[in-house]
């Protein structure tokens, strides 16, 4: 089993859980499970841990840019299947109507250099291997940001990819993390 982790998960861990991992419980958990190819971390969402909120990700979590531990993506390129899924599947309908063919093509040549598109190649490339693939976004299915392609979670559902959220993703594992909260009452 692996699990290909979104840069918008990276975020919500610095945010919500490395605060109170004075032990570094979940930084050593999450650092492990990448040496261990358990975890993936792509290429493409290793820059953005690198400028997203001010790079906090890269300074909290020092292995998302350290090379020996990254997924490189260079080679997966998108098939003809992936391009018709784009423009038929994955593509939001109302906001196609509002563009010039030009600017489609842009956008989508832009969308395949993505993370978002570059985790959705991996996971298709792992699942045609056989391995059993889950994506970690904290991305929600609901469209609400206008842009031309659907949420990783919307093209997850069509692919028959299990997509989870950051805390399932604990509970997944909680046998493995034992974190202890002391006494915080003054």
């Amino acid at each position: 089993m692996e699990y290909i982790i979104d840069t918008s998960t990276w975020v919500s861990l610095i945010r919500y859980y490395k605060l109170f991992d004075t032990s570094s419980i979940i930084y050593d958990f999450f650092k492990r499970k990448i040496e261990n190819k358990v975890f993936v971390l792509i290429n493409e969402v290793s820059i953005e841990c690198s400028y997203v909120s001010n790079g906090f990700v890269a300074k909290e979590l020092d292995f998302v840019k350290d090379k020996k531990f990254i997924t490189k993506t260079v080679d997966i390129l998108p098939s003809k299947k992936f391009y018709n899924l784009l423009e038929n599947q994955f593509c939001n309908a109302f906001q196609r109507r509002n563009l010039q063919d030009f600017e489609i093509e842009n956008l989508t040549e832009s969308f395949i250099k993505s993370a978002d598109a570059k985790i959705i190649m991996t996971a298709i490339a792992e699942k045609k291997q056989g391995q059993e693939i889950i994506v970690v976004t904290e991305e929600t299915i609901t469209n609400n940001d206008n842009k031309l392609f659907k949420k990783i979670t919307a093209m997850c559902s069509a692919l028959d990819i299990k997509c989870v959220r950051l805390p399932e993703l604990i509970k997944m594992f909680d046998n493995e993390i034992l974190i202890g909260i002391t006494n915080t009452c003054a």
